[in-house]
C-alpha cells in the first residue's frame, strides 16, 4: 500500500527538467543483469550479445511547447522528429536501425496533413536507413504531439557514455553553434509581423541557413563515421539539444571532472552573428544557450590531438579539469566565467 504523506506542493519549476527526472527516476535500480544504463544518458544501453550492446532513447515534441505549426511545416517535422532522435543514438556513438512513432492529434488535422507529416518521417528513415517498425495513433484535445522512440546498437568497445571523460581530455564539438536559436528568433520574429499585417510576406531569404538549422536538423551521422574511419574513440560524447552550456555541465557531473572552454574557441557562423546583431544579443551568448543544434560535444584523450584537430567539421574548445577547479569559461577579454546552464526550462 502507499503511505498519503502531508507534504507542501513544490513547483516543478523548481527543480527544472533535470532535476525532476532525477527526482521521478532515482529509485528505479536497474533489475535485470543485462541492463547496463538506465536513465541518465542519452539513451538506455543493454546487452545485445558479447560484442554489442543495444540503444534506446524515446522523446516526445508537443505543439506549443517544441513547435509552432504557424512556420513549422508538418514535412520538415515529421523529418525533424527522427534526425533529433537519431542524435540521441549518435550521441553513444551509435548507429540507430528502427524507430516506432506515436501520433495523438485533434479533428483539425486532415488526412492530408497527416500525409504530409509521415512523408517528412519517410524522407528521414530513409536518409538514415531506418526501418518504421510500428506505433500509435491516437486522438487529441490539445493539438499535435508526436513522441518518437529510436532503437540502435553499438559496438562494446566503441560506446561514449557521459560520465567517461578523463582529466585533460580535450573538448570537441562539432559544426556550429547557435545557428538554430537564431533561425527561431527569425521565424518567431516574422510570425509577429504576419500577425499585425497579413498582407506583408515573411522574408526568410537573407537567413536561409538558420532557418534551415531550426526547421531541419541534421543528426551527425558522418561525425561518427569519420571518427570510426580514424579509430577515435570518444571517452565522453552528448548531443547539443540543450545549449552547450548545459549539456557539457552534463558531462562534467556524470565524469566528477571540471571543465574549462574558451569563447575564442566556439564555432558561430556568421549569419548566427548578423541575427544575434539584430535581436541586440551577442551570437556568445547563441553559441552557449541555444539549443537545437543537434551537434556532438565530446572529449577525447590528448593522445588523440594529431588526428583530430585535422578532421574536417571538428572544433576543439577545451579540456577536461579536476572536479575542484570547477567548470569555466574564458572570454575574449581573458576572463575567467563560471559555466552556468542558460538551457531552456520546459517547466518554467
Amino acid at each position: 500500500m502507499f503511505e498519503e504523506k502531508e507534504i507542501g506542493l513544490t513547483p516543478v519549476s523548481q527543480l527544472g527538467e533535470f532535476g525532476l527526472i532525477q527526482r521521478l527516476t532515482e529509485k528505479f535500480l536497474p533489475r535485470h543483469g543485462f541492463v547496463h544504463v538506465g536513465p541518465g544518458d542519452d539513451c538506455a544501453v543493454w546487452e545485445k550479445n558479447e560484442m554489442e550492446y543495444n540503444l534506446i532513447s524515446t522523446d516526445t515534441m508537443a505543439e506549443g511547447i517544441h513547435f509552432d505549426l504557424a512556420y513549422v511545416p508538418l514535412k520538415h517535422l515529421g523529418a525533424k522528429a527522427i534526425a533529433t532522435n537519431v542524435s540521441d543514438i549518435c550521441a553513444m556513438n551509435g548507429t540507430a536501425w528502427g524507430v516506432t512513432i506515436s501520433i495523438a492529434a485533434s479533428n483539425r488535422f486532415s488526412v492530408e496533413a497527416l500525409d504530409d507529416l509521415y512523408e517528412g518521417i519517410h524522407f528521414a528513415c530513409e536518409k538514415y536507413n531506418i526501418t518504421l517498425l510500428g506505433g500509435d495513433l491516437t486522438s487529441s484535445h490539445s493539438g499535435l504531439v508526436i513522441t518518437v522512440t529510436v532503437l540502435g546498437s553499438v559496438l562494446k568497445s566503441q560506446c561514449s557514455f557521459r560520465s567517461g571523460a578523463k582529466m585533460n581530455d580535450i573538448i570537441c564539438v562539432t559544426g556550429d553553434l547557435g545557428a538554430a536559436y537564431a533561425g527561431l528568433k527569425v521565424l518567431q520574429r516574422e510570425k509577429e509581423v504576419f500577425a499585425q499585417n497579413p498582407e506583408i510576406q515573411p522574408d526568410l531569404g537573407e537567413f536561409t541557413y538558420c532557418v534551415g538549422r531550426q526547421l531541419s536538423p541534421v543528426a551527425r551521422v558522418d561525425i561518427i563515421q569519420a571518427l570510426a574511419e580514424h579509430k577515435i574513440v570518444p571517452t565522453a560524447m552528448i548531443d547539443v539539444s540543450d545549449g552547450i552550456s548545459g549539456d557539457l555541465l552534463h558531462i562534467c557531473k556524470r565524469s566528477q571532472l571540471g571543465c574549462s572552454i574558451y569563447q575564442e574557441k566556439l564555432p558561430v557562423d556568421v549569419e548566427t552573428g548578423k541575427i544575434a546583431e539584430d535581436f541586440g544579443h551577442s551570437a556568445f551568448t547563441y553559441a552557449l544557450n541555444g539549443g537545437e543544434d543537434y551537434e556532438l560535444l565530446f572529449t577525447v584523450p590528448l593522445a588523440d590531438y594529431a588526428v583530430i584537430k585535422n578532421i574536417p567539421e571538428i572544433f576543439l574548445i577545451g579540456h577536461m579539469t579536476d572536479t575542484g577547479s570547477g567548470c569555466h569559461i574564458v572570454t575574449n577579454a581573458g576572463q575567467q566565467v563560471e559555466l552556468n546552464s542558460g538551457a531552456w526550462n520546459h517547466f518554467v
